[in-house]
């Protein structure tokens, strides 16, 4: 139900409070032509994926971006919720399989997102440079960041990473370059007991 999201961010303009209301029927109608989401979680949208991709957006872990990159969107997560929450950045969806860029598309488009362009490619093969990177989990993080900081600016570039379970191990290499973020201290949920943000400035 959209309601979680008003719940959590009562200060959305009207176009917003639409535009989140709209997410339900579009995806719901895209899921039944391709599996943009898992067929068990799409009754959890809005809990699952669309708060979820704006915890981003309540820890403020943005307020100095412009120019985002969100790698492996998928359908458009986290990108599109948070497009939505901020009119003025700029967001760049990048996917490798060309169906759910085409859903990407098609929901920004019917939304009347204007700071959104979905790209099907990898992020290997993408040369622009970005002034922060957003995703959620499509790898281990040492794997992401490889993959990855050729698309950050040298100075200032960060990445934020949605990921949950254990990853202390994976990010003992960047631990003077990383601060985690408990989702669970802002959403009550259960579902979000186990879910952080890695936050890594290059």
């Amino acid at each position: 139900m959209v309601s979680i999201i008003f719940k959590y961010f009562d200060s959305l303009s009207d176009i917003q409070k639409q535009q989140f209301e709209q997410l339900g029927e579009l995806y719901g109608y895209w899921n039944e032509k391709i599996n943009v989401i898992s067929r068990a979680d799409i009754g959890h949208l809005y809990e699952r994926h669309v708060l979820h991709s704006l915890s981003i957006a309540k820890f403020n872990l943005l307020n100095e971006s412009f120019d985002i990159l969100d790698v492996g969107t998928g359908g458009g997560f986290p990108g599109i919720p948070l497009a939505i929450f901020y009119p003025q950045k700029k967001f760049t969806l990048i996917d490798s399989i060309g169906k759910k860029i085409s859903v990407a598309n098609d929901v920004s488009q019917k939304l009347g997102l204007k700071n959104v362009v979905a790209i099907k490619t990898k992020s290997t093969c993408f040369n622009k440079k970005f002034d922060t990177i957003v995703s959620r989990a499509v790898t281990a993080f040492p794997e992401f960041v490889k993959m990855t900081k050729n698309n950050l600016v040298n100075k200032g570039g960060k990445i934020v990473y949605l990921k949950g379970g254990d990853f202390q191990e994976e990010i003992k290499p960047f631990a003077n370059k990383t601060e985690i973020f408990n989702i669970s201290d802002v959403f009550k949920e259960e579902f979000f007991e186990t879910k952080k943000i890695i936050k890594f400035m290059l």
